[in-house]
């Protein structure tokens, strides 16, 4: 699938919630829950995301030309939101994570339900999923 039809997707389940903040947190914390779990050696400082307040582990690989990502959380809503990005953007090819418009966050009504810390650990989450995607797109244009 696209990430556009994955945001699709997404937005289509989230607006069955209707806009109830506490259906929203608690489905995302669900979409945490069905994370695959994360090998414990991959637990580690370096892949730790700088800027979120709970802690965020994120490890990827290059599997031909798509981007694999991993993570993992102390807390199960930023699980849940992290989830959310791995399902938009794992087995992407890195010059589309790069340019991609992540548009499900406004139409799920995100910025209502998460607070300004939680957002601004959401924002380092894209950015270094980002930052990835520029690594390999280097690495696959060398």
């Amino acid at each position: 699938m696209t990430i556009q039809e994955i945001q699709n997707e997404i937005i289509a389940e989230f607006s069955l919630l209707d806009g109830d903040k506490e259906m929203i947190l608690t489905y995302i914390m669900e979409l945490g829950e069905r994370l695959p779990p994360m090998d414990e050696s991959l637990k580690v400082e370096e892949n730790i995301i700088k800027g979120c307040q709970s802690k965020v582990w994120l490890s990827t690989r290059l599997e031909g030309d798509k981007v694999l990502y991993l993570a993992d959380s102390n807390t199960q809503i930023t699980k849940g939101l992290i989830s959310l990005l791995i399902r938009v953007l794992s087995g992407q090819k890195p010059e589309d994570i790069m340019t991609a418009d992540l548009y499900f966050i406004e139409k799920i009504g995100m910025g209502q339900v998460i607070g300004s810390q939680r957002s601004n650990g959401f924002s380092s989450m894209i950015k270094q999923m980002r930052l990835y995607a520029v690594a390999y797109q280097t690495k696959l244009q060398s």
